[in-house]
């Protein structure tokens, strides 16, 4: 337990890195898209580096006028920890309150939540990473899409079919060029004009288990990031990749696991700008103790950063990792831990002119957003020593810009 004096030396440890946190690279009025030079990002000739973090719930929040102000409030407080990017999702697909009801068809309101997003990362200095449709069922995902393809009287066997069913691709090709289309409602300019995109991704982690040579899904990533670039070729794209390995390097994942992708083969294909993983060495290793999961995650970042260094010479963005409050053993000390160690890991690749140039935890969540939680969200507010951590590796980061 932090007793209360503990808590007033981690305040002013933050307002001290507050008041000297020094520049920090984020969208402005007139600067450029964001671009790769090599294993880095730059924007405007200059390298970027990330610090940030995902909030998957932002668009559905932002689309109640009782509830958008915890998008504003996330953004403010994450400002003022030095933060510059934030992951969310573009997508949300069938059931209540949907985005997209069914193919082709959307919801405005929500859509108008998703400018107010961009409206206001654009003003609080943010880059946004926007994800175009989840691989697992959470807001409909590619199960959804799948689905809609049956009910229309498509004969498919599996959701895995939504790699290869030239319908159900239809239907996603569709979304994204809705998507990328789309001009805001606030600010006037279309989304695929919008340099405060950082980046599109994809899909969240692809997975397709009954294809483990990785065929289905480096064929889907092909077509889909060329239909992408044919609407939009001035934003960087992404895969959103878990970082998951083929079968000649299936000792590099978890337990030996291969899921039917490829983490050289798939960000070897054309369109995809740089490269991302994502870490839960507790859910992947459950049997495991600490130490070795701990000995594990050490390998899996090391490992990737080396193979964007040496093979694929791609920046290399950490796009989700955290420490859930229902670990055994968790406490606080143990998440800044965690993050500190991470942090150390990509600064000391950055410094080093490596591809490790950025990560971002899962997940931020305002104040009063209980039921959103899953055990990772981390609330500013309320963790004072966490938000030291984050605010050191923002300070430490703009340094290098």
């Amino acid at each position: 337990m932090i007793m209360p004096r503990k808590n007033s030396v981690h305040i002013l440890i933050f307002l001290f890195l507050v008041l000297f946190l020094g520049t920090r690279t984020c969208p402005a009025e007139g600067h450029g898209f964001a671009r790769t030079s090599g294993n880095h990002f730059t924007v405007d000739g200059h390298p970027i580096y990330l610090n940030g973090f995902n909030a998957y719930w932002m668009m559905f929040m932002a689309s109640s006028p009782q509830t958008k102000v915890k998008v504003t409030n996330t953004f403010q407080i994450a400002s003022r920890y030095g933060m510059n990017i934030a992951r969310t999702w573009a997508f949300s697909d069938g059931g209540a309150n949907a985005l997209q009801s069914s193919p082709g068809v959307y919801n405005e309101n929500m859509f108008k939540g998703l400018d107010f997003v961009i409206s206001e990362a654009k003003k609080h200095g943010f880059y946004l990473i926007l994800g175009l449709v989840n691989n697992w069922d959470d807001f409909g995902g590619r199960k959804q899409y799948v689905q809609w393809a049956r009910e229309r009287h498509h004969s498919l066997s599996s959701d895995d079919q939504f790699y290869t069913d030239p319908v159900v691709k239809g239907y996603y090709k569709n979304h994204v060029k809705t998507v990328l289309t789309r001009k805001n409602s606030i600010t006037g300019v279309a989304y695929k004009d919008d340099p405060t995109i950082f980046a599109w991704e994809l899909i969240n982690e692809p997975y397709c288990q009954s294809d483990p040579s990785g065929k289905s899904v480096q064929g889907w990533i092909a077509e889909m990031a060329a239909h992408v670039k044919s609407i939009d070729s001035k934003h960087l794209l992404e895969i959103g990749h878990h970082g998951f390995y083929g079968k000649s390097m299936k000792e590099k994942n978890p337990n030996n696991q291969l899921i039917g992708t490829d983490f050289i083969v798939d960000n070897q294909i054309h369109g995809i700008d740089f490269a991302t993983i994502h870490l839960y060495e507790d859910q992947w290793l459950p049997a495991s103790t600490p130490k070795a999961q701990f000995a594990f995650a050490n390998r899996w970042v090391k490992n990737h950063i080396e193979d964007c260094n040496s093979v694929l010479k791609k920046p290399l963005l950490v796009g989700e990792f955290g420490k859930s409050s229902k670990s055994p053993g968790y406490n606080v000390s143990a998440r800044d831990q965690h993050f500190r160690w991470m942090y150390d890991n990509v600064y000391r690749s950055a410094k080093g002119g490596g591809s490790g140039v950025g990560a971002m935890f899962w997940q931020l969540m305002a104040q009063g957003m209980e039921t959103f939680g899953d055990g990772y969200e981390v609330v500013l507010a309320e963790s004072p020593s966490t938000a030291s951590v984050i605010a050191l590796q923002s300070k430490r980061l703009s340094t290098l810009s």
